[in-house]
C-alpha cells in the first residue's frame, strides 16, 4: 500500500485593486435621441448600436452607465457630456 502525499504550495500574491467609477448619463425632457447617441459615439468612443441601447435605457429607466474607469479617464468625459448639454456625473 502507498501513501500519496498532496503538498500544495501557497503563493502570496499582491494584486492591486483600482477602484472603478461610473459615468451615470440621467434622463431630461430636452434632449433627442439622436443628439444623446451622438454625443456617446464621438465622446465615449460607443458603437451607434450601443449608444442606442444606452439612450432606450435612459429614456426608460431614467438612468444608465455609460463608461467605467478610473476617475481621471472619466472627468474630461464627463465634462464633455455635460459641455453638449447632457446630464451626467461620476459615481
Amino acid at each position: 500500500m502507498s501513501i500519496k502525499e498532496k503538498i500544495s504550495e501557497q503563493f502570496d500574491t499582491l494584486t492591486q485593486e483600482e477602484h472603478l467609477n461610473e459615468i451615470v448619463l440621467f434622463n431630461d425632457d430636452v434632449n433627442t435621441f439622436d443628439h444623446v447617441i451622438e454625443s456617446l459615439v464621438a465622446i465615449c468612443n460607443h458603437s451607434h448600436e450601443q449608444a442606442e441601447q444606452c439612450a432606450l435605457l435612459v429614456h426608460y429607466k431614467g438612468k444608465c452607465t455609460v463608461k467605467t474607469g478610473s476617475y481621471d479617464e472619466l472627468e474630461p468625459l464627463c465634462s464633455r457630456l455635460l459641455e453638449v448639454g447632457l446630464s451626467a456625473e461620476i459615481v
